[in-house]
């Protein structure tokens, strides 16, 4: 072993061991040292995790478990939504329509959903750490890639390998917790996870505008595929890993068809993918737009409004996970709070089509809020699945959700594209029309999850 590795696996051998002292699993089956020639750190694992015993246990789980992949998942949300910021330059130095804009951010999405499936198979069988640390080198050389574009091809071909290593950002996450959080912690875990990970839009926001005026876009891309490669060896080399059985031969094709054909997942699925999707696609591109088109800011507006909805996205991820996790002693569960988030997001999106006298804070902030919701869907399917088939189940959902956002993010533009723009300004109408389709496939898929439970 060289002497340069040799510090990061003293590191994890030191961090398994505080694991083995305080007996984390189940009957004090502890974690052992794997004698092979990446002398690598593996703990066993039975189906349950005790409940954590101390203060000092809980900050481990926090520290070597939440932290390293809520980073990863901040770099996702950063990558998903800087589009938002830089759509300008973007417009300008490489003659982009409305349609090709949406396009080139929207394939992000395409490339995730496509993924969520086999990357939900592959965390059941080989573990978070592994599966996480090897995609995020993907999304590194994307990043770089896009760093270098100079014409739509490259834009598109970056943003898939963006795409691709960030497939695994947010289920990885979720199966870590699932494997080590208690499971009456798992909704608030879930809800601390995303509020972190979101961070990372707030992050797309002013901040970033400081960052592309001293380096420019590309530069600040090749700033993002350095931090991007640097994450992905701080996951491989702190997180504790539990030892992976591989599954019976088939199992997986069973469990995932199970998934498919269990109808309670056919009532979330619908709701979550244009109410969520229709969120995650407005703050990341759209919202900037309609705030330059429909109400004429300037470009410090935009970026405080931006800046407002990322606080208010990060907010709704831990207080839905928190409402969550408190309404469940009184007997309210997440399907309920799910359903009332939907409403009001349908709402909040009518004010700003029938453009109401409102400020236009309040119902981009709702907007924005729901794009947490997504921790009350996969609180919803740890009630319906085990937790070893719940990296298959967050994948299939996430199918849905980033389907959604893929769909609902590249349409707009390709209905705005429509109109004929005046002095750069699309008209409103078209927004109103392209955000109006949305709001009639929430609805319905709303009016569905209502009836179903029913």
């Amino acid at each position: 072993m060289s002497r340069f590795y040799q510090p990061f696996f003293k590191a994890r051998r030191a961090i398994v061991q505080v694991f083995q002292d305080r007996n984390i699993g189940h009957g004090g089956e502890t974690a052992r040292l794997v004698a092979s020639g990446a002398a690598e750190m593996v703990v066993d694992s039975l189906p349950s995790v005790a409940p954590p015993r101390s203060a000092a246990h809980h900050w481990r789980l926090i520290v070597c478990i939440l932290l390293p992949f809520a980073a990863g998942f901040y770099l996702s949300y950063l990558l998903r939504t800087i589009n938002a910021l830089i759509s300008t330059q973007l417009t300008s130095d490489l003659g982009l329509s409305p349609g090709a804009l949406g396009l080139v951010t929207s394939v992000y999405f395409l490339t995730m959903a496509v993924l969520q499936v086999p990357v939900g198979v592959g965390l059941d069988r080989y573990g978070p750490r592994r599966v996480q640390s090897a995609f995020m080198l993907v999304a590194a050389a994307g990043a770089a890639l896009f760093a270098v574009a100079d014409g739509l091809l490259t834009l598109v071909a970056a943003r898939l390998l963006i795409g691709i290593g960030f497939a695994p950002a947010l289920m990885a996450g979720l199966k870590a917790i699932v494997s080590w959080f208690p499971k009456e912690r798992i909704a608030l875990a879930n809800g601390c996870m995303v509020m972190l990970g979101t961070l990372g839009a707030l992050t797309a926001t002013a901040p970033a505008e400081l960052l592309l005026q001293w380096t420019g876009w590309r530069g600040m891309f090749e700033l993002l595929a350095a931090a991007t490669a640097a994450c992905a060896a701080l996951t491989y080399f702190i997180v504790p890993e539990r030892r992976m059985t591989a599954p019976a031969q088939g199992s997986a094709s069973v469990n995932l068809r199970s998934i498919f054909l269990d109808p309670r997942f056919w009532r979330l699925a619908p709701l979550c993918a244009t109410c969520i999707g229709t969120a995650w696609a407005l703050q990341g591109l759209w919202a900037a737009q309609w705030l330059t088109d429909v109400e004429r800011l300037d470009r410090a507006g935009v970026i405080w409004h931006l800046f407002v909805m990322t606080v208010a996205l990060s907010a709704g991820a831990l207080l839905l996970g928190m409402t969550a996790d408190r309404l469940r002693r009184h007997g309210v569960r997440p399907q309920t709070i799910l359903a009332v988030v939907a409403a009001l997001f349908i709402t909040a999106q009518l004010a700003l089509i029938l453009r109401l006298p409102l400020p236009s804070y309040l119902p981009w902030s709702m907007v924005a809020a729901v794009g947490g919701a997504n921790v009350l869907g996969y609180a919803i399917l740890a009630e319906y699945f085990p937790k070893e088939a719940i990296g298959r189940a967050n994948g299939a959902l996430n199918v849905f959700q980033l389907s959604g956002a893929f769909a609902l993010q590249y349409a707009p533009g390709l209905v705005i594209g429509h109109w004929t723009s005046e002095t750069g300004h699309y008209p409103a109408v078209a927004y109103q029309t392209a955000f109006g389709l949305g709001v009639a496939l929430q609805i319905a898929a709303l009016a569905w999850f209502v009836q179903s439970r029913a």
